[in-house]
């Protein structure tokens, strides 16, 4: 399985962007460059994204996360800083090598479904399996196949204007999934279509990943849709990222006011689980007194009634069943009742893209560690 890594990228527009990005790792800011006709879209971009993971890069409009996006698959040249995927350092390659790479190991999704008007749903489907030279026969009955896996059974032969913006975005996943592809980029994907629709397509996407397990970079604006779709969330601002981790991590330790101010409105019970706000077991605790027994994927959400029976933790375990924490009823009620705090362990540097909550043992604070997989 193949491993995506962002180096030290950086993306200046406008006039002499060599010197921009020197100034730049000299702590130069993007206005002090605007001023002087250059745009800093990404500034010093660093992440790995492991197999089969959804790696979700989160921003307002103009953070610069679309344009990051772009240089993962070399639409956009780095100013600065490398890409590297399956061994191969796509920065390094020839336009011609650069092209074979994209036909074949990464596939893209557009935001507004880029679909052919004058051809069928199976051969839009089917299209980039036709640049990639794959003979006729074997290309449709690959774009049938990926239209089931999208749901789009039975209407191979329908035109992309018979077919609704939700069933639009379908095909155009379709047709990055008949490349069978091994990394798939999403750019703003669902974020056209209505609500419904659009939280349909998320559990579309997830339904197939459990199948798949594709490597996924899915960029978007919506906190919800990043929390519910990322195993790890890069969160941007200014063209800088300034914090990566789970969905957890974010919501318990926020690396600064930026980010505890776009976190504030999110549900926490739904998004955090036992296991990130357990604590460790106090000397004497016994298991077998716990009103109940959760795993450390419970969500919070299902933590209320237990904790609510009496003054006894209720006993988190792990796969195996050995216990790893306890969630008090006054754990549970802090974490859900109090903003979280920036703290400044997980603020952003160079070298933070490893940052996640240190344990503390007994106490408020979470014990396990979420591993980033930077």
């Amino acid at each position: 399985m193949s491993t995506l890594q962002a180096e030290d990228l950086y993306k200046v527009f406008g006039r002499r962007p060599d010197e921009a990005v020197e100034k730049l790792r000299h702590g130069a800011d993007r206005e002090e460059l605007r001023a002087g006709g250059t745009t800093a879209a990404v500034i010093d971009a660093s992440f790995t994204v492991e197999p089969g993971q959804i790696f979700v890069v989160m921003g307002l409009s103009g953070s610069g996360k679309s344009t990051l996006l772009r240089m993962l698959n070399g639409l956009l040249e780095p100013t600065a800083g490398h890409v590297r995927f399956d061994g191969q350092d796509l920065t390094a390659l020839s336009p011609r090598d650069l092209r074979a790479v994209r036909s074949k190991k990464i596939s893209m999704v557009f935001q507004h479904f880029a679909l052919f008007p004058h051809r069928s749903v199976l051969e839009n489907a089917a299209y980039g399996l036709e640049v990639q030279g794959v003979p006729r026969k074997e290309r449709e009955q690959r774009a049938v196949e990926a239209l089931r896996l999208a749901g789009l059974a039975g209407w191979e032969k329908s035109w992309p204007d018979e077919l609704s913006g939700g069933m639009q975005q379908r095909v155009g996943l379709a047709r990055a999934l008949a490349t069978d592809a091994d990394l798939l980029l999403m750019d703003e994907s669902f974020s056209a279509l209505d609500p419904l629709i659009r939280r349909d397509m998320q559990d579309q996407l997830l339904e197939l990943q459990k199948t798949l397990k594709k490597t996924i970079v899915f960029i978007t604006h919506d906190l919800n849709e990043a929390m519910r779709l990322g195993d790890r969330i890069a969160v941007m601002r200014d063209g800088r990222i300034v914090q990566i981790g789970s969905a957890e991590d974010i919501l318990v330790t926020p690396a600064n006011d930026y980010v505890a101010s776009f976190i504030q409105d999110v549900d926490r019970s739904r998004v955090l689980t036992a296991g990130a706000i357990m604590a460790a077991p106090g000397k004497g605790y016994d298991p077998a007194d716990a009103p109940a027994t959760v795993t450390e994927d419970t969500p919070v959400i299902e933590l209320f009634t237990p904790c609510s029976k009496d003054g006894v933790a209720v006993a988190v375990t792990d796969e195996s069943g050995k216990l790893t924490g306890v969630v008090t009823r006054e754990r549970l009620l802090a974490v859900l009742g109090e903003p979280m705090k920036p703290t400044a362990q997980t603020s952003m540097t160079k070298t933070a893209k490893d940052a996640v909550p240190t344990p503390r043992g007994e106490g408020d604070e979470p014990v396990k560690k979420v591993s980033t997989g930077a």
